[in-house]
């Protein structure tokens, strides 16, 4: 992160700048959007083979038979064993289902109103639960939890991860904590990775609630943007070393990776957790697509050739990741009004703005014609306390619309910190 001290005079000839900037942007008539981060056409088309790699007669596996017919199954076999390593699980311990990961955390969080996971005595119902969420977050994990009924307490992030001091000290002490949201690879928004110490703390802390549950939604997994790929600690196993075998649920998706509303999510846990994922899905569903887990099969056929594939989609992304990144670095760099994160993998880019000024930023650059993502919703509520971060998504937009977007972002950031800082503006 960059954070120099800020020098008026400096800042006021930027102002100036930013202003020309901001008048033209208005006069031009953009309509750009780096709200959400959606895959691009090019990703997209990377998988575009895959629409047609199914022909009469290839619907038969050895281990799972005719798949055009009713089978509950655990995923196919050799499907698992491909994906369980980038997981860093094994493919007794994975389940493969349909084509959404979120579905599967709202599906186990609801289950466990009626139903609670091993250690809990009964459903949740009629109580009060919480779970942690580690902000800035995923809004929709927050969105989950307010649907469900479920109280957020929040946590501040670390260049490590979350803040292990408080999340030990608050499920020490709550049983009605019953979570924990993790995004721990190339974390939404921030791109931290959780350090090994982090890993361990979670896997070994005590906690007041018997059946309490870490949602390790590992969407990023394989989502890489440097040579050097971040190193997470595998959390099923470290919790098993530390004694508590059932403490996480792990999720993921090929959504980023094949296609958004059509490729495959990963539940994975403990043989216990696994049964009672298991047992409650039969009442909800006869099985999933195995048809579209054997076009994943097909398409990929190995581990390999899912690191490959993903290989490309860093080809087309960190050139984009740069452009903003060189942005912020020339336009912001030397006024001391913003700090960023630089990631390693991911989708997105946290900036920080001056705080009191991420929700005048926003509709600095609305009235510019660029659509940021909403002030605040990295935070349970869509309420930062500091009106301080903005999540920025790089992947949908070209790159030549990026670099005009980012132009117009930073002369809202430079415009909403002059208007915060300088006394002539007051």
């Amino acid at each position: 992160m960059n954070h120099p001290t800020v020098d008026p005079q400096r800042l006021r000839e930027a102002r100036d700048r930013a202003r020309r900037d901001h008048a033209a942007a208005k006069d031009s008539g953009l309509r750009l959007d780096i709200t959400r981060g959606k895959p691009c056409s090019a990703q997209l088309d990377l998988s575009e083979p895959m629409l047609d790699i199914l022909h009469a007669g290839d619907h038969v596996t050895d281990t799972e038979g005719d798949l055009r017919n009713y089978s509950p199954t655990q995923g196919l076999a050799e499907l698992r064993a491909i994906f369980a390593p980038l997981l860093d699980v094994t493919p007794e311990q994975l389940v493969v289902r349909d084509n959404s990961s979120l579905s599967l955390m709202h599906q186990c969080v609801a289950a466990s109103f009626f139903h609670a996971p091993p250690g809990g005595e009964g459903g949740w119902a009629g109580q009060t639960v919480r779970f942690l969420a580690p902000v800035p977050g995923y809004d929709r994990h927050f969105t989950v939890s307010s649907e469900l009924g479920v109280e957020l307490v929040t946590v501040p992030m670390t260049p490590d991860g979350p803040d292990m001091d408080l999340v030990e000290e608050l499920v020490a002490k709550d049983p009605t904590i019953k979570g924990m949201w993790c995004v721990p690879k190339y974390s939404n928004p921030t791109g931290v990775t959780y350090s090994s110490e982090t890993v361990r703390r979670l896997a070994a802390m005590e906690t007041a609630a018997p059946d309490f549950r870490i949602y390790w939604d590992n969407a990023y997994a394989i989502h890489h943007l440097r040579s050097t790929e971040a190193q997470l600690d595998p959390i099923l196993q470290a919790c098993a070393e530390a004694g508590h075998p059932d403490r996480a649920f792990v999720f993921g998706s090929t959504s980023k990776v094949t296609f958004a509303g059509g490729g495959i999510s990963f539940f994975a846990s403990s043989p216990a957790n696994v049964a009672w994922y298991l047992k409650r899905d039969g009442f909800r569903s006869i099985g999933p697509d195995k048809l579209n887990q054997l076009r994943h099969l097909r398409f990929f056929g190995s581990t390999e050739g899912v690191a490959a594939h993903m290989q490309k989609h860093r080809e087309i992304l960190e050139p984009k990741f740069d452009a903003v990144l060189r942005h912020l670095e020339k336009d912001l760099g030397d006024l001391g009004v913003a700090e960023w994160t630089d990631p390693d993998g991911g989708y997105f880019v946290s900036l920080d703005v001056v705080p009191g000024t991420a929700g005048r930023v926003v509709e600095l650059a609305q009235e510019a014609g660029v659509a940021l993502t909403p002030a605040g919703a990295t935070f349970p509520g869509g309420v930062d306390p500091d009106d301080r971060n903005i999540r920025i998504a790089p992947t949908m937009p070209t790159t030549d619309d990026l670099e005009t977007a980012m132009t117009v972002l930073t002369a809202c950031v430079v415009i909403a910190a002059a208007e915060r800082l300088l006394d002539d503006e007051r």
